[in-house]
């Protein structure tokens, strides 16, 4: 089934696994060809990722890097949103044409949710330019500036061991900013309504089911990566897509390791807000895990692949000499044109190209792992596919940790 909604946003799925994974395009105005998913929104701050130019931006694979996620707080101290409005909104401003924008304020690296100081006039958060209560008012005049492709209402995220009497006030001042926010939604981008409920299933359940009766274009699912366990979320996660329907996309923050973005595909969300790629590239480490299904049977020396079969870290001295590229056969620009010692070398003297050239790099592989997911889903082999790349994650980490006692 596809939907057509007034903001130039169409969304369908196309491909269903045996459970509630699911394959899907989504066309956003303003970009020209469509975005396949499960996909993969790429950090930025103000709008551009925190170390590739715009300049390197055509170097990544396209549509597939076309969606790019932006906090509005990154806007609190720069130019009056009178300003950015009047200059066209973001995409004007840096020129990306054939980019769309996902705005909402959580970020996971500098705009943090602080539940202790929001209250029900606003929601609370950790900012490079201090605390702020942000409400709902001042967020939509952001959002009205900004004129993002779509936007996800204000939302009171908690984390998952608060009392029960203040996760059902997130959930109500969550449902209450969304009329707020809808009241008040301009003309463009197609609107996400945020679902909270901390570790609670039930709060989930009544958030989802409130925030459904709404007249909006999808969903954001918020509050994940805040203290649940591994073990707990696969349960939260189905506890809110059960009661969503089923033709309408699904956005969610939180979820950025591999094993955590399986899950959330398992459970039926179509697109993923992280910060993996960053603090990977942060650390010096560059993705190295296998993409074919079928390679995840074969054992790769620890040097090429990592002691955990999925990152190497380039700082190590064992990589100062290595003349090959970071993965053999990579297309990306920084396998084509660099190798582990040039790497290894920029990390050590403290260079930020190394920075650059990594999350070159990262970003593109990650992008590749999200492609070999919606593979899977379309031929039907996605439970394998998670099955397999989760067992050889746990074998490798089991060994680690045996040889590290």
């Amino acid at each position: 089934m596809t939907l057509a909604f007034p903001v130039a946003m169409k969304f369908a799925v196309k491909t269903w696994s045996n459970g509630k994974a699911r394959a899907g395009q989504l066309q956003l105005g303003s970009c020209p060809s469509p975005m396949e998913t499960p996909a993969l929104l790429l950090s930025t701050r103000k709008g551009l990722p925190l170390f590739i130019s715009p300049d390197l931006l055509p170097d990544l694979p396209y549509p597939d890097s076309a969606l790019l996620h932006v906090s509005p707080l990154h806007f609190v101290e720069t130019m009056s949103p009178n300003i950015i409005s009047k200059l066209g909104g973001l995409n004007q401003i840096l020129g990306l044409q054939r980019h769309a924008f996902a705005a909402f304020p959580r970020d996971s690296v500098q705009c943090l949710p602080e539940f202790d100081s929001s209250n029900k006039l606003g929601a609370s958060f950790d900012t490079p330019s201090g605390r702020r209560l942000i409400k709902p008012v001042d967020y939509m005049e952001l959002i009205c500036s900004l004129k993002p492709s779509l936007w996800a209402t204000l939302a009171d995220e908690v984390p998952g061991w608060v009392s029960d009497h203040r996760n059902k006030a997130s959930v109500d001042r969550t449902v209450k900013w969304l009329d707020d926010c809808i009241s008040q939604s301009p003309a463009n981008g197609a609107v996400f309504g945020a679902i909270v409920g901390g570790c609670d299933k039930e709060q989930r359940k009544r958030c989802a089911l409130e925030v459904s009766k709404r007249n909006i274009s999808g969903y954001w699912i918020g509050g994940f990566g805040f203290g649940e366990s591994m073990d707990d979320r696969p349960a939260l996660l189905n506890e809110v897509t059960d009661h969503l329907p089923g033709e309408m996309p699904r956005l969610i923050s939180g979820l950025g390791l591999p094993e955590e973005v399986l899950q959330g595909v398992a459970a039926g969300i179509d697109l993923f807000d992280s910060s993996y790629i960053y603090h990977l590239t942060l650390g010096g480490f560059a993705l190295t895990f296998p993409l074919d299904v079928l390679s995840f049977a074969e054992e790769f020396p620890e040097k090429t692949m990592g002691i955990d079969q999925s990152k190497i870290n380039l700082k190590a001295t064992v990589y100062r000499k290595d003349t090959d590229p970071i993965v053999e056969g990579c297309v990306c620009y920084t396998c084509r044109n660099h190798t582990r010692a040039y790497i290894n070398h920029l990390l050590n003297v403290h260079e930020m190209l190394a920075q650059i050239l990594l999350e070159i790099h990262n970003t593109h592989h990650y992008l590749g792992f999200f492609q070999a997911i919606r593979s899977a889903i379309k031929e039907d082999k996605f439970e394998r596919f998670c099955d397999m790349f989760l067992q050889k994650r746990r074998d490798h980490l089991t060994a680690a940790v045996a040889v590290g006692a």
